[in-house]
């Protein structure tokens, strides 16, 4: 785990929402721009969870299922200047064998759910003449794999509904970016690894040597906080003029 902050930020009066927040790469986020001075909202399915970062961080926590369109649509979060999109989750399958509501699913989660955020959230940013979308997308969202036809189908989604964003609130002070990164040490990417096991027939410990760092030069998985940096470094004036971008940590797997 990083213990130093290379990125020195005040984001004192912000208002910050972040999904997926109650663990990884959402928690982390949340507990840097905490840390930054933003008021921060954490939003999980999993409400006990999201209670205990709020705590721990001072801010506030709601309980919510972002693949239930009435439940997103009934959120009160129009005041948020800081947008972080990260609830998502995997699910393995060969195509043929691939669950098609769970494809809707995750196609819910990670693409309507953001939309439906960002259209609540995209006026109250226009007005103020700041706002900040940080979409934590992938390397998948960039690169296709076998087995994962609904996570990458969202995360390339994702990736277009971020440049729309950027384009339409670019020239109100608003901008929209997407973070890639490769294999974070996450809960998700736990389940992943276990998953990935389970269907090529071998050991997790293989799965991580010959399958998930076989495309990165640099081995060794990404900390959630080196994900977070990056995000809190978005909502910095230095980064105003980033938009409409993808920002790859990714080892060097999409130089190859």
């Amino acid at each position: 785990m990083m213990k130093d902050r290379s990125v020195s930020v005040d984001l004192s009066g912000r208002r910050a929402l972040v999904t997926g927040a109650a663990s990884g790469i959402g928690e982390a986020c949340a507990r840097r721009l905490a840390a930054a001075g933003a008021e921060v909202t954490v939003l999980d399915l999993d409400g006990a969870g999201a209670e205990d970062i709020a705590r721990a961080i001072g801010g506030h926590a709601i309980q919510a299922d972002l693949a239930d369109p009435a439940a997103l649509d009934a959120l009160e979060v129009g005041d948020a200047d800081i947008l972080v999109n990260n609830a998502g989750f995997q699910h393995v399958a060969a195509l043929h064998e691939f669950p098609p509501e769970r494809f809707a699913a995750m196609l819910r989660v990670m693409v309507e759910a953001p939309f439906r955020l960002v259209h609540s959230t995209l006026p109250g940013m226009i007005k103020r003449g700041y706002g900040r979308v940080i979409n934590i997308s992938s390397v998948h969202g960039l690169r296709a794999s076998e087995f994962k036809a609904g996570y990458i189908a969202a995360k390339h989604g994702l990736e277009g509904l971020s440049k729309v964003i950027a384009l339409e609130g670019g020239p109100h002070g608003v901008t929209s970016n997407c973070i890639c990164p490769a294999f974070v040490r996450t809960p998700l990417v736990e389940g992943q690894i276990a998953d990935q096991a389970r269907t090529h027939g071998i050991s997790e410990d293989e799965v991580i040597e010959n399958v998930m760092l076989v495309k990165p030069v640099i081995k060794r998985l990404i900390e959630p906080e080196e994900v977070a940096e990056i995000a809190v470094f978005l909502c910095t004036p230095e980064a105003s003029f980033m938009n409409g971008t993808s920002l790859v940590m990714d080892g060097g797997w999409t130089a190859q």
